[in-house]
């Protein structure tokens, strides 16, 4: 519904999506929220999403807090706890097999 592909265009459904999504765990949808969220000038709860999203991997939630944090947007507690959860949850996704699949992916190019 947020671009209108194969479907009208809706704003209020795309943003109704995310938060059956968010509230589901994606955290893209969190991503999502917390920029249209610092989009309307909320800036809490657009980072309060991205630390959600952050906490569940979500790589470029982190960057956006890596950019809110100097502008003392983030505490210095919660930006040490999210990049703590976000290296823990990338780690418990790394394994040998997963490694030889990128390797193996990376020269059938």
């Amino acid at each position: 519904y947020q671009n209108g592909q194969g479907v009208e265009r809706d704003e209020k459904r795309a943003i109704n999506h995310w938060e059956e999504a968010a509230i589901g765990g994606h955290p893209g949808a969190r991503f999502n929220l917390g920029f249209l969220e610092g989009r309307s000038g909320r800036v809490v709860r657009s980072t309060k999403h991205f630390i959600i999203a952050a906490n569940l991997g979500h790589d470029e939630s982190l960057e956006k807090l890596k950019k809110l944090y100097p502008l003392g947007l983030v505490s210095k507690e919660d930006f040490a706890a999210t990049l703590r959860a976000h290296k823990d949850v990338v780690d418990e996704t790394k394994s040998k097999q997963r490694e030889e699949a990128e390797a193996a992916n990376f020269y059938s190019r």
